[in-house]
């Protein structure tokens, strides 16, 4: 609203001939809300940053799905990032640092980038991006998901804010009882709403509402295929990108509301509170800190934007049946086995960990020596969780869909700079790690060099990158990444490794992912290796 009022204030001092905030960008942008003025960026891409699409989820509207926003008179100036939904914040010395940015309950905003100049006729692809960060953090606005180098190449790209942790992912007896019997996903809904926002807008920002595809890393992929499983999301997206995570297994997987009820009355236990309106009127922030020692698993059946569990979906042909590109990072996991100095104690590891399938599992990731023990229980850490989720995903499309899978398998160990040091990330040992392939698909590379060097990127790096985007572009357009990527089949089981090389390759342990059955990670909050 500040940003109104002062973009009406400079409107009203203005004389005729200026009263647009910002003519850059093109004249302002009608919506369904109101005028969008925006900027030209240096590379010539238009940019609208900090668009709302609901409205601010405060007071009496916490724990409530996304409402309509008010209608504006005017022109919204959209020239800078909106706050950060209310999260923890990072600290300076951790890799993914980007600068602490504002945070508040006021936070649905989209960030859109479209590129120079007038758009085709149908306008052009649409990339929806949604964050990562295990559905308690991540930001619409970090340098590492910015749009400018995929709008530059010839899409329109949208990062969509949406609420995370205990306020975006909360079911409570109370809070069902106000909805009808349903409670929780308001994070999800968010989603859904940002989904329908552009469908019915993009088109004035140069974008094809009909070819809209919406892409994801980690939480963010989870959310990608509870999307495609969800009735609520119905002709609102044409393609879907998956990028280390699904729902078929760990913290995305659907969890019935009444367990998830009991979780959300634990939380109210451990705040004091005498009712959900006391929780209500808790600031964020104190809110956030204490829910951190409480259980909560996030995603519920809801009735409503999850009716089942995605594997019931794809089993039954429920899913949309849209074109996936699916994929993930060598050296990422959601467990850990353990330090892991010799054979034995790998061997032992592998025994804690999988009793019923142990001897198994040792005769298909065979270790003689320390270097080949730690690369085999790296190997399982990250077949047994997130190779799992995105083969059995694939596997589903494959068997109930007629729309084609291609996959992806990614290990580019990026070129750190001598010396450099993290608190949560050692570049000796790190190797391809749990996001490391989102700056090459989104050509963001320089964002990891913000505000230090830590990275001395190479030729490599930026070929890869650029074709990386091309062939992402590429889908968005068609539904097709582009030649020598052969679509994915049962009895086909291949990906595309983007690494030091370029190469079609069999789907690393393919077969092997059932061996570690359901069995969660050793802690309740999985580890994510990055």
């Amino acid at each position: 609203m500040r940003r109104l009022l002062l973009a009406l204030g400079l409107l009203l001092s203005a004389p005729a001939s200026a009263q647009i905030v910002d003519r850059s960008a093109g004249d302002p942008i009608r919506t369904t809300d109101g005028l969008v003025a925006g900027k030209l960026l240096a590379s010539g891409v238009r940019a609208w940053l900090g668009v709302p699409f609901a409205a601010p989820p405060v007071r009496d509207l916490r724990w409530r799905a996304p409402q309509l926003h008010a209608r504006w008179d005017g022109v919204w100036n959209a020239d800078r990032f909106a706050p950060e939904c209310i999260q923890p914040l990072r600290a300076r010395n951790i890799n993914h640092y980007f600068g602490e940015e504002a945070t508040s309950e006021d936070c649905l905003y989209l960030n859109i980038w479209a590129p120079p100049g007038p758009a085709p006729a149908g306008g052009y692809p649409v990339v929806a991006w949604i964050y990562g960060g295990g559905f308690n953090i991540g930001s619409a606005s970090m340098a590492n998901y910015a749009g400018d180098a995929l709008a530059a190449k010839g899409v329109v790209y949208v990062a969509i804010a949406y609420r995370v942790g205990p306020l975006g992912f909360l079911a409570h007896p109370a809070l069902s009882a106000e909805n009808g019997g349903k409670s929780g996903n308001y994070g999800l809904k968010d989603q859904v709403a940002a989904l329908q926002w552009i469908k019915a807008n993009i088109a004035g920002f140069g974008g094809d509402p009909g070819n809209v595809t919406i892409a994801g890393q980690s939480a963010g992929s989870m959310s990608v295929s509870l999307l495609q499983a969800s009735p609520a999301t119905k002709g609102l997206f044409q393609r879907a990108v998956g990028m280390s995570g699904g729902a078929f297994g760990g913290i995305g997987t659907p969890v019935p509301l009444k367990d998830a009820e009991v979780e959300g009355l634990a939380l109210q236990q451990a705040l004091g509170a005498q009712s959900i309106e006391q929780m209500r009127d808790l600031p964020a922030d104190q809110l956030i800190a204490r829910a951190a020692s409480v259980r909560r698993r996030p995603i519920v059946i809801d009735g409503d934007v999850v009716a089942e569990t995605p594997a019931s979906a794809f089993a039954a042909g429920r899913q949309h049946d849209v074109p996936l590109l699916l994929g993930f990072t060598r050296d990422e996991s959601f467990r850990s086995l353990g330090p892991v100095a010799t054979v034995a104690d790998y061997e032992s590891a592998v025994r804690r960990a999988f009793p019923a399938n142990a001897t198994t599992i040792l005769q298909r990731y065979p270790a003689r020596t320390p270097d080949e023990a730690r690369r085999q229980a790296r190997d399982i850490e990250r077949d047994s969780t997130l190779n799992a989720q995105m083969a059995q995903w694939a596997l589903a499309q494959a068997a109930t869909g007629k729309a084609p899978v291609h996959a992806w398998f990614f290990t580019r160990v990026h070129p750190y700079r001598p010396g450099v040091s993290f608190a949560d990330h050692d570049p000796a040992t790190v190797g391809a790690y749990h996001s490391a392939d989102v700056p090459y698909w989104l050509g963001t590379l320089d964002s990891l060099n913000r505000f230090r060097i830590t990275r001395d990127w190479t030729a490599v790096d930026q070929s890869l990158s650029t074709e990386m985007m091309d062939r992402l572009i590429a889908f968005a357009r068609t539904g097709d990444p582009g030649p020598n990527w052969p679509a994915f089949t049962r009895a086909r089981s291949k990906a595309l490794e983007l690494g030091d090389t370029r190469a079609v390759i069999p789907w690393p342990h393919f077969a092997d992912w059932p061996l570690f059955g359901d069995a969660p990670p050793p802690a309740d909050r999985p580890r994510i290796r990055d």
